[in-house]
This record gives structure tokens, sequence and C-alpha cells, in this order.
């Protein structure tokens, strides 16, 4: 809770500030396990990185929701549609595969509810909903400048990314 409050606050700062090019947030580690297409998706297995990840989509959903609720006009036509097309979802896909990051199987039903806007399963992950909670209840209180300035921020965010081949890589080493 008190690291998605710290993330907020740097994503912030470095959205409003023109002078900040980017922010480092680690790195993710991850196995492919085949050749990508453009005509194909492949899933691939996070090793490390998937608590930033989801991180950054909790925040990503609850900032399409502000947006969506405030009518707030975003840099570059981005809507509350587009934010959640381009970074949570998969549009044409059905299913799980209409989600762009699925989680271990005790928090996965939370996070899709989260970003589709369903309904919580009963047995929720309460991690997930109390960090999307945080990030609800700070972008409610936040005005159209500070929106477009979480954008911005989230726009910064470098993150290193590692490619592990299923064939050749042990992740345990």
């Amino acid at each position: 809770h008190k690291q998605c409050a710290q993330l907020l606050r740097d994503i912030l700062r470095a959205g409003r500030h023109p002078n900040i090019s980017g922010h480092f947030i680690g790195s993710v580690v991850y196995i492919q396990g085949d050749l990508y297409s453009a005509s194909t998706t492949h899933p691939l297995l996070v090793i490390d990185g998937q608590q930033r990840m989801t991180t950054i989509s909790l925040l990503i959903a609850c900032l399409a929701e502000a947006v969506a609720r405030e009518g707030v006009e975003m840099s570059g036509d981005m809507t509350a549609k587009k934010l959640r097309n381009y970074y949570l979802l998969n549009p044409d896909e059905d299913g799980e595969k209409h989600f762009k990051l699925l989680l271990t199987q005790s928090d996965r039903t939370t996070l899709m509810r989260v970003i589709d806007g369903g309904e919580m399963p009963k047995e929720h992950s309460r991690r997930v909903v109390s960090n999307r909670d945080l990030f609800r209840e700070r972008l409610t209180e936040m005005d159209a400048d500070d929106l477009r300035a979480i954008y911005e921020g989230i726009q910064k965010l470098v993150i290193v990314d590692v490619s592990l081949d299923r064939g050749h890589d042990n992740p345990q080493f």
C-alpha cells in the first residue's frame, strides 16, 4: 500500500515536469516460448515483475474510470476506452485472452473484475482490491490537470525488459 502511494506520487511528479524524461520502476523478466508474429498473440510467463505490472494495470484501470467519470480530455485524444484497449485488454479476444495480464489463480479473477468493471468474486484478493481502492480514492481527489499529469507520468515509466528463451535459459539460476 505504501509503495503504491509512493509510485503514484512519483508518476504525478514525472507527469507534471517536462524536464523529467523517465522514471525507472524496475525490471520484468519473462519466458517466451515461441517466435512472435503479427497475426498471433503468445502469452508470456512473467518470472519477476508481476507485482509491478499488476500495480500499473490497477492504476490505469482507475485512471480510465476517473477519465470517464470526469469527462477529462487527455492529450493525443486518449480516452477511457483507449486506455483500457491499449493497455489492459485485447478487445478482439474472448475469455481470458481478452485480458493482457493474467495473475496467478488466487488473484486472477479479482484483477479481471477490476479491469472489466464486473462484480468482485466472493473470495477476492484483498491485496488487489486494497491497492485498487487506494488508486481510486486518490484519483477521485484529483482535478483534470492532475489526471492528465498521471497519464503523462505513466508514459514516462521506464522498465527493463528481460526475455528468457524457454529452450535455452533456466530462470532458476
